[in-house]
């Protein structure tokens, strides 16, 4: 299987927080989650912890490689510009990833969000999503417990797989 790529000073274990999910679905392709990904218009539509995106420079509604977008989620205003945007081509993994970042001084957030969407053997489609964070919310959030990235990244990933799957009903 296939891995995110990481940036550099975004490597997991050397940043202040990390977070992973994973899930593997029978029935769906990487076509069909992808476009739930690249139209964060789509994305306040199946998880509700995303809302007010809104484009820059004349990009959207579908996200392409150097664009600039804005969204909140966790409570953060979030400025963001996609650093990887590979759609789906068969054979290959898919991959989305978005450098983010909030606030100001101590309160200061960045980081890089990644997808993952590869076609697996007997109908099965992989999709993870990694994030690696910077700065003084980073380490915050690293010690709540229960982990509200990891709880909120597999609401993401619950609501993305229930989305595609009403799509192609």
């Amino acid at each position: 299987m296939s891995d995110i790529l990481w940036p550099a000073g975004y490597v997991p274990g050397f940043t202040d927080n990390f977070c992973s999910n994973e899930v593997i679905v029978a029935g769906l392709t990487t076509a069909d989650i992808w476009p739930f990904l690249a139209e964060p218009l789509r994305w306040s539509g199946y998880y509700a912890n995303s809302s007010d995106v809104a484009f820059h420079d004349g990009a959207g509604p579908v996200l392409e490689q150097g664009d600039r977008f804005f969204f909140k989620t966790f409570g953060f205003p979030v400025e963001a510009q996609v650093a990887e945007c590979v759609p789906p081509v068969e054979g290959q993994p898919a991959r989305i990833a978005w450098h983010g970042w909030s606030g100001e001084g101590d309160t200061r957030l960045d980081v890089h969000h990644a997808w993952l969407i590869e076609d697996l053997s007997a109908g099965r489609v992989r999709i993870l999503t990694q994030e690696s964070q910077k700065g003084e919310p980073a380490r915050e959030l690293a010690k709540a417990k229960p982990n509200p990235m990891i709880n909120g990244h597999q609401d993401w990933l619950d609501g993305l797989v229930a989305a595609a799957f009403a799509a192609k009903a």
